[in-house]
């Protein structure tokens, strides 16, 4: 039983509030690589001196980062303020295949 288990790891990506595109699409593809492997992803924005201010758009970008993710995962903890940091975990979603094997090996 212990060999066929298989082990979810949760992975961190760190994001800051003013990121360009092209670092923002690097993160994207390691995200999209972690969640294909089947590891819970967990997606932090940092916020630095003034930009506690503005933590509206830590938010806009981890409704984009979701929304990009879409395909790969789900949303399993929404963003959250905690003090300097915005969290939120991805999850990997469950495709049709491993539904019915799991269906298969209950019966």
């Amino acid at each position: 039983m212990k060999k066929k288990q298989q082990t979810v790891e949760l992975k961190e990506l760190q994001l800051r509030c003013r990121i360009d595109t092209h670092d923002f699409n690097t993160k994207l593809n390691k995200a999209h690589e972690f969640l294909t492997k089947g590891n819970r992803v967990k997606v932090l924005v940092k916020f630095f001196g003034r930009e506690m201010a503005h933590t509206e758009n830590g938010l806009v970008l981890l409704q984009k980062f979701a929304d990009a993710c879409e395909e790969q995962g789900v949303v399993e903890k929404p963003a959250k303020l905690d003090g300097r940091n915005m969290i939120m975990i991805l999850a990997p979603k469950r495709t049709a295949n491993k539904r019915k094997e799991d269906n298969n090996g209950q019966n």
